[in-house]
């Protein structure tokens, strides 16, 4: 399972467990607290119908009393109230009084008889003896929804109790407010576990992403195509990042001494070869027209191990080149420049080159895109036959301008377009002999540099297309 799956999955359970955590206590106390807020309206209810029934009591027949004629108009009184979408429609009140022996001298849902004893009734039982009194009781012994809850308030005259006055409410009364306040809180809850999620899946989206770079650098370091080192958010990530650019030039640092110590040693051994034995024939004393001959041969492997020292030490400080200071450069008189400085050799093959390029300018170093440009027209002189031809070609894509060099040469053999860009390797030209390898690193290290790319392919109708694409603006 993918890093950013699991990291997905663990954020999501810890939001669904603390998510069920609360939810489970905020429905838990959903029912208490209703039944609370209820019974709290209930014992001021009765308080204040107690004071309201002391008259009642004290006429010797609460039965027609006042509390008993505003219950039996408050029955046939039609209820329309919408109450946070709960339709109310009827009184929902019980209310009996009693004596203080506890019988019954009123009920105004006419379940208990006059006289009927209801001193043991908690609510009657307690407030008869100076405390609180409430009971809940179930209407019908197999229903658990049945039940009701009454609360009771002392009738007092003159200090003394005279009279219990209690209210009752079913609790199925108060279900569809339960109810309502769990669907609210359940609904709540979803939405807020698809907003974790959501928030879950862009961090781990983000994450992922910035893994990605750093896999994508590690993998363009492994096949030798080094890139630029991605920018990342996070600071731990960052410094990830550096301490696997710092790993990378350390180890490209030995292996980058290897090779080149390797390229100059095997370079070097043909033109040392070829002066060490030029120089054991001049000590034998050889006529003039032999001294001349390796004299000349002397030169011209000296000359060869100059430039051959020459491009390493260019190519080294390239590599160690981390940007550049991009400057507009215009591209019609660069490319002019270029052709320019090669007509000799364009002469001696009787090339034929052409250019088109609009008036525009592309941000880049002008000495290392002439040096790009010209490494890549180089290797197509080398490549092409007598009275070839070669184009140098501009095409403006949006916010990139794409650099084409296409000869008419032979192309380049399949087993070679995988290790084209690496550093030493080349192909051997017409007269069978290579070059060092290092023109078409370099240009691929001055592509880095810019943020560019380099490509190179074989055209369907012959030749080999070189592309460099730029930015044309400043970034």
């Amino acid at each position: 399972m993918r890093i950013g799956m699991r990291l997905l999955l663990g954020y999501f359970l810890i939001v669904a467990v603390a998510a069920w955590f609360v939810l489970s206590i905020f429905v838990q106390e959903i029912k208490p607290g209703v039944r609370r807020a209820t019974e709290g309206t209930l014992i001021d209810t009765a308080t204040l119908l107690a004071s309201l029934a002391r008259d009642d009591l004290l006429s010797g027949d609460p039965a027609h009393g006042l509390l008993a004629r505003a219950f039996e108009r408050l029955h046939n009184y039609p209820f329309r109230a919408n109450i946070g979408g709960i339709s109310k429609v009827r009184n929902e009140y019980r209310v009996y009084m009693t004596d203080a022996q506890g019988k019954v001298l009123y009920d105004s849902a006419g379940q208990a008889a006059v006289g009927q004893d209801y001193s043991r009734w908690n609510d009657v039982w307690l407030t008869l003896r100076g405390q609180y009194g409430a009971r809940s009781t179930l209407q019908d012994p197999s229903d658990p929804e049945s039940s009701v809850m009454y609360v009771a308030a002392p009738i007092i005259d003159g200090g003394k109790t005279i009279g219990v006055l209690s209210v009752g409410k079913p609790n199925a009364a108060m279900a569809p407010v339960i109810k309502r306040s769990e669907r609210r809180i359940l609904w709540a809850s979803t939405v807020l576990l698809g907003i974790a999620l959501v928030i879950g899946a862009g961090m781990v989206w983000w994450i992922n992403r910035s893994i990605a770079k750093l896999t994508r650098y590690a993998d363009a370091i492994s096949e030798d195509q080094p890139v630029a080192l991605p920018s990342l958010g996070s600071s731990e990530l960052r410094r990830l990042a550096q301490a696997l650019e710092s790993m990378r030039l350390k180890l490209e640092g030995k292996n980058y001494i290897e090779q080149y110590v390797y390229a100059l040693t095997h370079e070097l051994k043909s033109p040392l070869a070829a002066i060490r034995g030029a120089a054991e024939i001049l000590r034998e004393g050889p006529p003039p027209s032999v001294v001349a001959r390796f004299t000349d041969n002397i030169l011209r492997q000296n000359a060869r191990m100059q430039l051959l020292v020459e491009t390493l030490l260019r190519q080294a400080r390239l590599e160690n080149r981390q940007e550049v200071v991009l400057v507009p450069v215009a591209v019609e008189v660069l490319l002019a420049q270029i052709v320019e400085a090669r007509s000799v050799q364009l002469a001696e093959k009787r090339i034929t080159v052409t250019i088109d390029a609009p008036p525009l300018h592309v941000a880049a170093d002008a000495g290392l895109l002439e040096q790009a440009l010209g490494n890549l027209l180089d290797n197509a002189i080398d490549f092409t036959p007598e009275k070839g031809a070669i184009t140098l070609s501009v095409q403006p894509q949006g916010e990139q301008v794409v650099f084409l060099v296409t000869d008419s040469g032979s192309g380049i053999p399949d087993y070679a377009l995988p290790r084209i860009f690496e550093r030493f390797y080349s192909l051997p030209r017409e007269n069978g002999l290579k070059s060092s390898g290092l023109g078409l690193a370099f240009v691929r290290e001055v592509a880095r540099l810019f943020k560019g790319e380099i490509t190179l392919r074989n055209r369907p109708e012959g030749g080999t297309e070189a592309a460099l694409r730029l930015h044309r603006h400043f970034t």
